[in-house]
This record gives C-alpha cells, sequence and structure tokens, in this order.
C-alpha cells in the first residue's frame, strides 16, 4: 500500500509540476567554467550562435507555453532587456515546446523583442542539464558561465537584475 501511496504522490507532483504550479525552490546557484556553445535556429528567421556574443553578458532563459512561472517571468525578462541592452547584455529565450507553433501562439499575447530560439529536440536543453522550467543561465563577457536559477517566483527579477549589472560593470 506504502508503494502505491508514493506512486500517487509522485505522479501527483509530476502533474503539479508539468502545469507549472510547482517549482524548484532553489533560487540561485554560482556556476564556473565555459557556457556550452550551441547554435540554434531563432524564431522568424536565421541562427544564433552563442560563441558570436562573446564580449556580451548573455542571459539564457529557458521556458516552455505550458509553464504558468515562465509566462509570469516573461514580461519582466523583456523589461531588463530594454533597461540593459545597450550597455552590452542580451537574452536568449530558448523555448523547449516541441511544436513552435506553441511558443507562437504564447507570443502573440506576451510581446518580446529579444531573440527566442527554438529547441524543439531538447538538444540544448540536455547539454546545460535543464531539469526546471524556467532555468536561466547567466553567462560573462568572457562566455564563463556564472550564476544558475531554477524555476521562477515573483521577486526572483531582483537577484537577475543585481546580477546583470554586476556582470555588465565587469
Amino acid at each position: 500500500m506504502s508503494n502505491r501511496r508514493a506512486v500517487i504522490a509522485t505522479s501527483l507532483l509530476m502533474l503539479l509540476f508539468v502545469s507549472g504550479l510547482v517549482v524548484s525552490s532553489v533560487q540561485a546557484k554560482e556556476l564556473s567554467g565555459p557556457a556550452k556553445d550551441f547554435t540554434l535556429k531563432v524564431r522568424g528567421g536565421g541562427n544564433t550562435r552563442l560563441a558570436d556574443l562573446r564580449g556580451e553578458v548573455v542571459m539564457i532563459n529557458f521556458w516552455a507555453s505550458w509553464c504558468g512561472p515562465c509566462r509570469q517571468e516573461m514580461p519582466l525578462l523583456e523589461d531588463m532587456y530594454q533597461r540593459y541592452k545597450d550597455l552590452g547584455f542580451t537574452i536568449l529565450g530558448v523555448n523547449v515546446d516541441h511544436d513552435p507553433a506553441l511558443a507562437d501562439k504564447l507570443l502573440k499575447d506576451i510581446k518580446v523583442s529579444f531573440p527566442v530560439l527554438l529547441d524543439a529536440k531538447n538538444e540544448i536543453s540536455r547539454l546545460y542539464d535543464i531539469d526546471a522550467m524556467p532555468s536561466t543561465v547567466m553567462v560573462d563577457r568572457n562566455g564563463n558561465m556564472r550564476f544558475l536559477h531554477r524555476g521562477y517566483k515573483p521577486g526572483y527579477e531582483v537577484q537577475y537584475e543585481e546580477q546583470i549589472k554586476q556582470l555588465v560593470r565587469e
């Protein structure tokens, strides 16, 4: 009986996670080492390669259309992008939906001007060991990973801004 309860509890937790109601409680983790290079298609055409952005501070934000916290966070990311883009900061919004049309549908309601990249096969998500939605990796001007955020709760954007300011000044 206890095994059955464990299976039910695990299934319920996964359902809540997938619905976007539960995110990791880990707010931020400091990282070190080079960011893994990748090239992805940009929504609307063309490709972007991370290595080509060396010299800029890059926020790589992994998100999905089904993720409630991702939807909540997206307008805040757009505000940060607008505020800091002229200081050598950019955001790469990496959408992990298997069908890019789902990203298009969401982005009709939530407008962003930063590049949205399509990782429909989840290759880059696996490369970065992404296990929560949303997840954000901050990369410094030298191409090194500096911070990892798993999940989103209101207020996390304050820490994002502190880290952006720190990395832009370096």
